[in-house]
């Protein structure tokens, strides 16, 4: 089997996994550890403090998390090269990512859910509402480390808010209510309307999108397409990480009682999570690399496949089942392990780029 291989890939096969990275992103792993640290110490010293970010809201989600998830999404996008977009598409890898995504990916947490959380349904529920939302954020950023293709990847988050929209909650009624009942299972409803998805999908997708897709229009046209790769995109690359950094200690600082709390469950929600994020990245890669595809479509897909959309989970839970539930701390322990986890893929990925055309 002969695995297609783009030029870049080709030329910088040989070089180390990290050579092409920042000391901001090869240090990824301890930056985002402190980050969750400072997060804990935060909400204990401060425990009225979701109180206070409650106060000023975008939609459902508080004024600072609003802000972080903006600027993880803004720079990534301000890369795409809207103008070839097309160039990166083709039936088989769209084909691969819907299936996966929405056939694939839902189905296989609700199994992990049900038999590694028999005993446990409000985080079991909360498990499964994780596994339904498709990524549409951060893996931009897990993309972009990778090297994989930003094109691609843009399109591919673009067709999984399309679906998020229509498909949620169908999707959540069939594994939290049909299937169960068919299964002779116990179930628990979620109640959430196509306008709610649409809000958070519009607000968290569709402002940083227009605004990267407006960055490179008028910037290529003031200062040229070289000004624009060479000076302005270095100079706004670190923001999505920051940002990333910044809606982590939010987060934790939200939930870090609970989590310091509950270790032991918070335990048996790592479980299956990780279960499944090296089921999805894993399998996805390797059924790419058996169809033949390039190392940067691959590494879109599979960071696609194994990504989930957080911040849509959460909210949904909180939204449903209120935020002391079982279903919300199922939420937060998401990007918990998560966020590590697929780190540590990008550093597997960077890897297997230099040695894709002999695997």
């Amino acid at each position: 089997m002969t695995t297609e291989q783009s030029p870049d890939t080709a030329e910088t096969a040989q070089d180390p996994p990290s050579g092409r990275l920042s000391t901001l992103d090869r240090f990824l792993p301890v930056w985002i550890g402190v980050a969750m640290l400072a997060g804990i110490l935060l909400g204990r010293g401060f425990p009225d403090l979701n109180d206070q970010l409650d106060r000023v809201k975008i939609d459902t989600v508080s004024l600072p998390i609003a802000i972080g998830l903006l600027a993880m999404m803004y720079p990534v996008l301000a890369k795409v090269k809207y103008r070839s977009i097309h160039e990166s598409i083709d039936r088989r890898s769209l084909t691969m990512s819907l299936l996966l995504n929405w056939v694939v990916g839902p189905a296989v947490m609700f199994a992990l859910a049900w038999l590694m959380l028999p005993d446990l349904p409000e985080y079991r529920t909360g498990l499964i509402i994780v596994g339904l939302a498709r990524c549409i954020a951060m893996v931009l950023i897990w993309n972009d480390l990778a090297c994989g293709s930003s094109e691609l990847a843009a399109v591919l988050v673009a067709i999984n808010s399309l679906f998020q929209i229509v498909a949620y909650s169908l999707l959540g009624y069939f594994y939290l209510e049909l299937l169960p009942g068919w299964l002779g299972l116990d179930s628990d409803g979620i109640d959430v309307t196509i306008w709610e998805i649409a809000k958070s999908v519009l607000i968290f997708l569709g402002i940083p999108l227009l605004a990267g897709f407006l960055t490179r229009t008028f910037g290529e046209r003031a200062k040229g397409t070289e000004w624009y790769e060479q000076r302005f995109l270095p100079r706004i690359g670190p923001v999505a990480l920051y940002g990333l950094l910044f809606t982590i200690v939010i987060l934790f600082a939200l939930q870090g009682e609970r989590i310091t709390d509950q270790p032991w469950d918070v335990a048996r929600i790592a479980l299956p999570l990780l279960a499944y994020f090296a089921i999805m990245w894993f399998g996805s890669f390797f059924v790419g690399i058996r169809l033949g595809f390039p190392y940067e479509r691959n590494a879109s897909i599979a960071f696609t496949a194994a990504g989930n959309n957080f911040e849509l989970a959460i909210a949904v839970s909180i939204g449903v089942f209120g935020v002391a539930s079982g279903q919300a701390l199922a939420g937060v322990v998401g990007p918990l392990i998560e966020v590590p986890v697929l780190v540590g893929l990008v550093y597997v990925a960077l890897w297997a780029r230099r040695r894709y055309a002999s695997l």
